[in-house]
């Protein structure tokens, strides 16, 4: 028997490991979440994909179980909204069916064509000032028409996860705005498209192959296909609303839309997105984007590309030999002292996205003796996930733009061990959230707004999300972080000319394309 619970929404993440569905009332209260995993699949150095067909698979499985789980009656369902990996390019034939797997965000095969978009130097680069990054869409696409004629040719639309999941859930055929702000160079406030940009990399005519309704992040875009409700076990009068790039919808999800606000959000990669309320960029970092959230404001970007996946890789490596949870490797590395006996690591494992914007970096660890145990390897790791962040802040810090406490969101909020290392390396205040899932829940919010709910953003997180407790850096541990800090960045100059001509060897190795 359903219950009589206020009409709901559902947030729908498609993360990098799988989708997660949660029901979430008017309020902010969470009634039911549920996930399924999808592959991931790395077919040269450098390269990730992932099947489509597997996301929209995995994503029914998990609005099914987590309605289920909710108790509520499916005429409840007011309304859906899907955020997704940003950056993870769709290749859509004619019948709207995708061409092959899709290439992941974090995959940086289009690094040479990065640079010679870079080296364009085109007005159109003003929010790249850290450079132009190789996990992007337009540099993808150039790749393709450089690597892959005969897939480029057919390809008639290009567009994001989450719009190929709208598409799925609507029938309809979107390009959200908020992904094509922070990632495909489009300006609303200087014209749109920067057609002449496209021209001058040679991709003249491209945006004919973008979808041309552009709806904003939380904006409705049709009920669901009668096809998309009975596979998720919905009914056709479900509002299908906008979403966007899974850290920018969590941005909703943290209530992080005021100027002077942060959100870091942990997971396979991490982002801090500050939010400001100047036209100000800053080389190494991405941004400003206007509007791309909130109205009126910018959203500054700093990103790491692998943070959890780099502890992901390192768990599996043993876990034939040695099964066990994440969480306990963790609980190994707090037995090593600050510093991991001497260890230092680069967490570069898929290339640097902030401050340096090179993806010909890789992974390091150096300091390595017979002594060391895979404990010491772990604490090593996880402090290089924070040096790695606290370096962004640094650059943030050295423009203007001074983050004295970050609103947390994702899989570090798993470990207290690990949140405070973070604070502690960079010397901020993390506030934790009542409901850490912030992309799940961005997007359930962006939904509630979608249906008419709450008339912004703004107005809906300001009602539905809590702030539960706060984490300070200790004093003294950050202070020999401080120490290390200066290791971490020593490693890295010395390591850069090695590891380019390591990405350089990688390249010009010829190696079999898969079948």
């Amino acid at each position: 028997m359903a219950n009589s619970s206020p009409t709901v929404t559902i947030g729908l993440d498609c993360g990098t490991g799988g989708a997660r569905a949660m029901v979430c009332d008017l309020d902010g209260r969470v009634l039911a979440t549920a996930s399924r995993d999808y592959a991931t699949t790395f077919p040269r150095p450098g390269w990730a994909t992932q099947s489509p067909a597997e996301w929209w698979q995995a994503a029914c499985g998990a609005v099914r179980e987590a309605v289920e789980r909710s108790g509520v009656s499916i005429g409840q369902v007011a309304a859906i909204c899907a955020d997704g990996t940003s950056s993870t390019l769709v290749m859509l034939g004619e019948n709207g069916e995708p061409l092959a797997d899709a290439i992941l965000w974090m995959d940086n095969r289009a690094s040479p064509q990065a640079r010679r978009i870079e080296q364009s130097g085109h007005p159109a680069l003003r929010r790249s000032r850290a450079g132009v990054s190789a996990e992007t869409a337009i540099p993808k696409i150039l790749w393709l028409r450089d690597n892959d004629p005969d897939l480029f040719r057919q390809t008639r639309w290009f567009m994001e996860l989450a719009d190929y999941i709208a598409l799925r859930l609507s029938n309809r055929l979107t390009l959200g705005q908020n992904h094509t702000i922070n990632r495909w160079f489009f300006d609303p406030r200087r014209g749109g498209w920067p057609e002449d940009f496209f021209e001058a990399i040679g991709l003249a005519g491209i945006t004919t192959r973008f979808p041309d309704h552009m709806p904003i992040l939380g904006a409705p875009i049709g009920l669901l296909s009668a096809e998309a409700a009975a596979a998720l076990g919905l009914t056709t009068e479900t509002l299908v609303v906008c979403g966007g790039t899974d850290a920018y919808v969590a941005t909703v999800g943290l209530n992080t839309l005021r100027p002077g606000e942060t959100a870091l959000i942990t997971g396979t990669s991490h982002l801090v997105l500050p939010t400001v309320d100047d036209d100000v960029e800053i080389a190494g970092l991405f941004g400003p984007h206007p509007d791309c959230v909130a109205p009126g404001c910018f959203v500054m970007e700093g990103g790491q590309v692998s943070s959890g996946a780099v502890l992901r890789w390192w768990h599996d490596l043993f876990q034939d030999a040695s099964p066990g949870r994440i969480e306990d490797m963790i609980r190994a590395a707090q037995t090593v002292p600050l510093g991991a006996n001497g260890l230092m690591a680069l967490d570069f494992w898929q290339g640097n996205r902030n401050p340096y914007t090179d993806y010909d970096l890789q992974g390091a660890i150096w300091g390595m003796t017979l002594k060391h145990s895979r404990a010491d390897i772990t604490r090593a790791l996880l402090e290089s996930v924070c040096m790695g962040t606290a370096n962004i802040l640094g650059c943030m810090e050295r423009h203007g733009v001074a983050v004295r406490s970050m609103t947390a969101a994702g899989a570090a909020l798993r470990s207290p061990f690990w949140l405070q290392m973070h604070a502690d390396t960079a010397g901020v205040k993390l506030r934790i959230p009542e409901v850490g899932e912030a992309t799940a829940f961005g997007a359930a919010i962006a939904a509630a707004v979608g249906v008419g709910a709450y008339g912004s953003l703004q107005a809906a997180a300001d009602r539905m999300v809590w702030i539960k407790d706060e984490i300070s850096p200790d004093p003294e541990r950050h202070a020999e972080y401080r120490v290390l800090m200066e290791l971490y960045l020593d490693t890295y100059s010395a390591l850069q000319p090695l590891m380019h001509r390591m990405a350089q060897r990688n390249r010009s190795s010829p190696q079999p394309m898969p079948a």
